[in-house]
């Protein structure tokens, strides 16, 4: 036993009495360029004021005062594959199985703007989501679910604003208004110029396609989120955590000025933005990502933007954990992966969330995985206790540092973006493009050379690797989904299709058009996403990018 005279009183005496030698002080330095030191005091503890509470601004210990004493975040797992149908059957396994939101992948070619029957879609139609050509396609994905009570998510960017046209004519079948409508589409086309790369128009246009959307929804879907302002990707293309915070927030601030630039009232529209991260595997730097997350788009809403209403300032995000950090050697470890980051994005705040499967690095998920990772959820939210009192890392040395530390960072980006002109300006430039580059390259250098460890890659490689189970694509479903668009054209008013095609056009070419009343009317003539498309780029253009070295 140690008497209560002999615990060292200060830092320095607490190195001497343990023995902690220079090379043992050393720091560590992660990818964001942070020095982690090997202890933490109150003297790294910032000023009270700088900390708030849980549901007051500055919101850095959670949106709401409650937290999950209230009300748990939202288990939303990812789904889609092959055609509406086996979507839809998957759908109602996942709300049967507890799931209270659904969140649709699309495949390659709907991301791309591309029917099933087009020649870049051979081979891809249904592959890693679902195939969704038409209003008919979308009316059977949702089959059967009431789109009045179940909050639905969409991941698609380019040709986001034809498929919520897609999803507001498909309740408008149900009966559904538009304003009744709650849920997310991601839009976030500025993260598709900087890491992802599905794009169908060139920069311009597209901000004002997005633009259009905020000015629909503010308007007429009061409980949709317009924009999904994503890191997700960002850092899933290689950047550092501090990238991922500080190019992520100011594609968000982008979009409030050119939605204000429209004429919107920031407070009209803002409180409907969200936002959309990653959950890293290196644990505490991502619990302090999301709390500094939510004191900067306070502070800049507040301050920059002169939002008035609180729920203007409230930074409300989705959280999904890394694919990029699941392995397909020894995939059952990826189960624990998956654990660790879900609890990061749960300690951090968020409002909902998706835990990837362990089978994921290999192909699209089992239902057997997709159930694991379903439990782990509810497994954190049941068994941990760590719902049980609200933001409970709150004060915590090390965290409160490491936020301070990164939204330093973040500051020091958003000071280079506006050197070079704003976020539009530095995308078509190439500058976030490179820094991700630069990052990738650097984190597979430390894999590479072991300094970074990857348990069952680079480290602890032996042992039965067994077999894993993957879910089977029917490659009949390719051209099954090929002649369902082939029948849904055939069976149309060519005369009204061509119609509604001329009247985007038309719309396209003025300026000041909102192209959403025309998206909808080409939807209820059932229009396809590739002739829509097809029709904005022939007065538009395509995009190329600049490459980056």
């Amino acid at each position: 036993m140690t008497a209560v005279d002999d615990i060292p009183v200060s830092l320095a005496d607490w190195r001497r009495a343990y023995g902690l030698t220079p090379e043992r002080d050393e720091p560590f330095t992660t990818l964001s360029g942070e020095q982690i030191r090997p202890l933490y005091t109150e003297r790294d503890l910032p000023d009270a004021v700088g900390i708030g509470l849980p549901g007051q601004y500055p919101f850095t210990r959670g949106v709401y005062p409650s937290m999950y004493r209230g009300r748990l975040w939202t288990m939303r797992q990812f789904a889609g594959f092959g055609t509406a149908e086996e979507t839809n059957e998957r759908f109602h396994y996942l709300l049967q199985h507890g799931q209270t939101g659904l969140s649709t992948a699309f495949d390659m070619p709907s991301l791309m703007g591309h029917d099933s029957d087009h020649l870049r879609s051979l081979g891809e139609v249904g592959r890693e989501g679902v195939a969704v050509d038409t209003v008919a396609d979308m009316e059977t994905l949702f089959r059967g679910i009431p789109l009045d009570e179940v909050t639905v998510s969409m991941t698609i960017n380019a040709p986001a604003a034809i498929m919520l046209a897609f999803y507001v004519v498909a309740a408008e079948r149900q009966g559904i208004p538009p304003a009744r409508l709650g849920g997310t589409i991601q839009t976030d086309i500025l993260k598709e110029y900087i890491a992802q790369k599905e794009w169908c128009f060139p920069v311009d246009p597209a901000m004002r396609l997005v633009t259009d959307m905020v000015e629909y929804c503010a308007r007429e879907m009061p409980r949709w989120h317009p924009i999904s302002i994503s890191g997700y990707h960002i850092r899933e293309a290689g950047s550092t955590a501090a990238q991922e915070l500080a190019f992520t927030l100011k594609d968000g601030l982008t979009y409030v000025e050119y939605a204000i630039a429209r004429g919107l009232d920031v407070d009209e529209f803002a409180p409907r933005l969200s936002f959309f991260f990653n959950a890293q595997i290196d644990f505490f730097e991502e619990i302090a990502k999301y709390r500094a997350a939510r004191r900067i788009w306070a502070r800049e809403l507040r301050g920059t933007f002169a939002a008035e209403k609180p729920e203007s300032w409230r930074m409300r995000f989705h959280t999904q954990t890394a694919g990029v950090s699941l392995t397909a050697q020894q995939p059952l470890n990826n189960i624990v992966r998956t654990a660790i980051e879900a609890l990061a994005g749960v300690l951090g705040g968020t409002q909902s969330l998706h835990t990837n499967s362990y089978d994921e690095a290999l192909a699209l998920p089992t239902e057997d995985a997709v159930r694991i990772a379903l439990r782990t959820q509810q497994i954190i939210a049941h068994e941990t206790g760590v719902t049980n009192t609200i933001d409970p890392l709150g004060g915590s040395y090390f965290v409160e540092a490491l936020t301070d530390r990164l939204e330093h960072h973040c500051y020091e980006y958003f000071r280079k973006i506006d050197e070079l002109g704003g976020m539009v300006n530095a995308v078509k430039r190439g500058f976030p493009q490179r820094e991700i580059a630069d990052a990738a390259f650097e984190l597979q250098r430390e894999i590479d050379t072991g300094r970074r460890v990857v348990v069952g890659v680079n480290r602890f490689t032996e042992g039965d690797e067994g077999k894993t189970e993957i879910l089977r694509i029917d490659q009949a479903l390719e051209q099954k989904q090929i002649d369902r668009v082939k029948a849904a054209r055939a069976a149309r008013d060519t005369a009204a299709v061509e119609q509604a095609l001329a009247l985007i056009r038309e719309a396209a070419a003025v300026e000041d058009r909102n192209l959403m009343p025309q998206l909808i009317a080409a939807a209820r003539a059932g229009v396809s996403e590739g002739e829509i498309v097809e029709s904005l780029q022939r007065v538009w253009g395509a995009y190329r990018e600049l490459p980056v070295f």
